[in-house]
């Protein structure tokens, strides 16, 4: 197993920021988004990276950006690295495979978190509220239940946790007209999504999408249907009040979970076996839904 790649420097082009997972730079007016192997969780970027993740991340990303495009425009542009002229060949190797050149956008300051299941955070609010981010559901619903899809987005951290919100905040943050075209399409991305994934027998419970507006106009940016930002299940596993076995970093939750962490920083050092379960379950998923 190749070691993990848990940062990258490109002196050729700008940096213009680092995320949890991704490395953000400029190059001849596009975007370069660099996929290391960095994980987080419960928002927190783990010590040890997993390795293969990045590629996972940006082939998997490449594929729905490019079946979901008569969806939302997205700013996917290439991932072929070896064809840019403008990289130098001694870099090509470390940003082959990791790496979505894309278009500029104004990110919008939402996660658009699209629910099809009850789980996770959901969960834990609808057994509290018998809602979701203001989102009230009916009576009686169980585990992994069905759910008409909802909108229940979140405010966008840069470091420390995300927050859920009411969908009137949002139009609050960005205003209406736009609140609600990115709802109508974060929504249809996710039922289009959903129903292809169906035919490879996995369910998308949940995830997460991120717009941007470029020249006033709504696009589809960051990763998309990831094992990141989504929760993937086994079909033949699903029903309510089940526990379906989780393609996504549920596993490492889990494991979490297990060492009674407080989910503040330092995380617990991950071993060997959770860094291998980790990336043979991203390396799954995407075989599932991409090959």
């Amino acid at each position: 197993m190749n070691a993990p790649v848990l940062s990258l420097d490109l002196p050729f082009c700008k940096r213009l920021g680092r995320g949890k997972v991704r490395e953000i730079f400029e190059l001849g007016g596009d975007l370069l988004l660099v996929a290391s192997d960095r994980i987080s969780a419960f928002d927190v970027v783990m010590n040890e990276g997993i390795p293969g993740k990045g590629r996972v991340l940006t082939e998997t990303s490449a594929f729905w950006f490019r079946l979901l495009a008569d969806v939302c425009p997205n700013h996917l542009l290439s991932t072929d690295v070896d064809s840019w002229s403008d990289v130098p060949a001694d870099y090509k190797p470390q940003l082959r495979g990791r790496t979505m050149r894309c278009r500029k956008a104004k990110p919008l300051p939402v996660e658009w978190v699209v629910r099809g299941y009850l789980t996770g955070s959901g969960w834990a609010d609808y057994q509290k509220l018998g809602s979701v981010s203001g989102v009230v559901l009916p009576k009686g619903l169980q585990h992994a239940s069905e759910l008409e899809p909802i909108l229940t987005p979140s405010t966008k951290a840069e470091t420390g946790h995300d927050e859920p919100i009411s969908f009137g905040r949002v139009v609050e943050m960005v205003g209406a007209p736009t609140a609600e075209a990115a709802r109508d399409k974060a929504l249809a991305l996710y039922k289009k999504g959903r129903e292809y994934a169906k035919g490879r027998g996995i369910v998308i419970a949940d995830t997460k999408f991120e717009f941007g507006l470029r020249d006033g106009k709504l696009m589809l940016i960051d990763e998309c249907l990831t094992p990141d930002s989504s929760r993937f299940w086994p079909a033949t596993e699903v029903r309510p009040g089940g526990n379906p076995t989780s393609f996504d970093k549920q596993y490492l939750r889990d494991w979490l979970n297990s060492k009674k962490w407080n989910k503040t920083p330092p995380p617990p050092t991950l071993p060997p076996e959770v860094i291998a379960k980790t990336a043979a379950t991203y390396a799954d998923i995407q075989k599932r839904l991409t090959a």
